[in-house]
């Protein structure tokens, strides 16, 4: 028994006009991985205008939340990266550990990587995230990928604050 390609059907179907509000392409807003840290939300525009001075700039009001979302076992960050859609990257060196519902802000500006206050500092007073959109992957240490976000300021941000949940 042959079975019939479905692409004849939709182009037809599209033709015809059936399928234009069901085939509405809308941007890839996550990839669920098995992993029990994922990015809990992103503060992707600092309040403020972008300055990098490390003395006197707002790199520190841009951060990213992971959470260990899982329901028993602490996870170390160590060796874990954060990456941007060009490849700008953040490695965590040191152990920093987070219960099950901990979490922990990665902040750009100058600071240390230690469980205090749940922050981590890139030690970087560059911002990492554009504006207007981009895509945010957390690594696991193996490399393989532990959560994906990609969003785009108009879409996923309506209030407009420059902050967007994920999980």
């Amino acid at each position: 028994m042959r079975t019939r390609s479905i692409r004849p059907v939709i182009a037809a179907a599209l033709a015809a006009g059936a399928l234009t509000g069901a085939l509405v392409a809308t941007p890839a807003q996550a990839a669920e991985y098995s992993s029990a840290l994922k990015i809990a939300g992103v503060q992707y525009d600092a309040p403020g205008r972008d300055s990098n001075s490390c003395t006197t700039g707002n790199t520190k009001a841009e951060y990213l939340t992971i959470k260990n979302f899982a329901r028993t076992g602490r996870v170390n960050l160590k060796g874990y990266v954060v990456k941007d859609a060009v490849g700008n990257s953040y490695t965590f060196r040191a152990n920093h550990y987070l219960e099950p519902g901990d979490h922990v802000k990665l902040r750009g500006g100058k600071g240390t990587e230690s469980d205090a206050g749940n922050v981590a500092y890139r030690n970087n007073c560059n911002f990492i995230w554009n504006n207007d959109r981009d895509t945010i992957k957390l690594i696991k240490p193996g490399g393989a990928a532990a959560d994906t976000h990609a969003y785009t300021k108009s879409a996923n941000d309506r209030d407009g604050n420059g902050y967007i949940t994920f999980h």
